[in-house]
């Protein structure tokens, strides 16, 4: 990377009050695909001091983009009688983007996405060109969607972090029920994160304030509580994304700055991750995702990338920059890697997901 285009990112950084940013890209562009390697410490690296061999690894090709056009692509066109009452009643909810956060594919290939800023969650179907949103339950619609999961059966399960709900909707989106009165007094303050463990009945839950994961039954009955407050291991200060995965639970530790991995029992396996401004280490951290190959991905806000570690927890490489071209972000928030090793981006606030691929390369 050159200086002046060095220089520019940080200025860029600047004018937003952020901290810190020390990444020089890594990634290169051969024919749409991105290329990336064994990360090294970037600051030595960019003044030259580093000594780090580059060790292919892996490729993550870009495939696409979907926005708000994309969305509506899925919807069919308003009746006659549809847009009298729109101009009669004022705009309602339109189909499309306004800061998408959590996210993730049931097992018919539909995405499922959390959108705060509209306060709903889009249902997308690009094979049966179909679209669907959910606004809540009658009389108590979303205030702030953030997570979602699904069970064996497709059903939805979204955390609204503003009511202190977990909802839950049948694989139509229509409203079952929500999980907060079953947890005997013990209200949620601030769930966020949620994953789901269907062959166990159990959904494990990130309350970010509470600083713990909670263990449910799918039905909300409270089988155990993980953590406290704290900087060792198996505690949390502001935990929010979580992700299990061939029985691990990979925890976003957030104002600890680091990925917490435990059993699907509780138990610490290992954590990584710091504060600072070098490849490897988070600032805001945000989603969190692994491949097939247990690499391990997460969204950082302030850095504008997405790092990925090696399933031990060492950093291998990252993508991803600041800006609103392809395999660029602002503000970047959820991730969801799917069984295909599609990696699902929330590029939050250019209001669209972005669709990579992890590739193995074999030496």
């Amino acid at each position: 990377m050159g200086r002046e285009t060095y220089d520019r990112r940080m200025r860029a950084f600047s004018r937003r009050a952020i901290l810190a940013y020390a990444s020089v890209a890594m990634t290169l562009f051969l024919g749409g695909i991105l290329a990336v390697g064994h990360a090294a410490e970037l600051r030595g690296r960019e003044e030259g001091t580093s000594t780090a061999r580059a060790h292919p690894v892996g490729a993550i090709d870009y495939l696409r983009t979907i926005d708000t056009s994309a969305v509506a692509e899925l919807t069919k066109p308003r009746s006659f009688w549809g847009k009298l009452l729109e101009w009669v009643a004022g705009p309602g909810k339109r189909a499309g983007f306004t800061r998408p956060y959590g996210l993730t594919e049931d097992s018919e290939g539909r995405l499922i996405v959390a959108d705060p800023g509209q306060r709903v969650v889009h249902i997308l179907d690009f094979e049966r060109r179909a679209y669907a949103m959910i606004s809540g339950a009658r009389g108590k619609e979303f205030l702030s969607p953030v997570g979602v999961a699904v069970d064996a059966s497709d059903g939805i399960y979204v955390t609204d972090s503003a009511r202190g709900e977990v909802y839950v909707f049948n694989r139509k989106g229509k409203f079952q029920r929500t999980l907060g009165e079953h947890l005997g007094g013990r209200m949620l303050q601030r769930p966020t994160g949620l994953a789901i463990d269907s062959k166990a009945n159990r959904l494990y839950l990130t309350d970010t304030l509470r600083h713990q994961v909670l263990v449910l039954r799918l039905d909300g009955q409270l089988i155990q509580v993980i953590g406290r407050r704290g900087t060792g291991p198996l505690e949390f200060n502001f935990p929010t994304a979580i992700a299990l995965v061939d029985g691990k639970l990979y925890v976003v530790d957030a104002m600890n700055f680091r990925i917490q991995v435990l059993s699907t029992e509780g138990t610490h396996i290992r954590s990584f991750g710091r504060i600072g401004q070098e490849s490897g280490t988070l600032f805001r951290p945000k989603g969190i995702g692994v491949d097939s190959d247990g690499n391990v991905y997460v969204v950082d806000a302030l850095f504008e990338t997405v790092q990925v570690f090696n399933p031990e927890g060492d950093p291998v490489y990252y993508f991803g920059s600041t800006g609103t071209g392809p395999s660029q972000f602002v503000l970047p928030s959820g991730i969801y890697v799917n069984a295909r090793d599609q990696i699902l981006v929330a590029d939050s606030y250019n209001r669209r997901l972005q669709v990579f691929r992890y590739r193995r390369v074999r030496p």
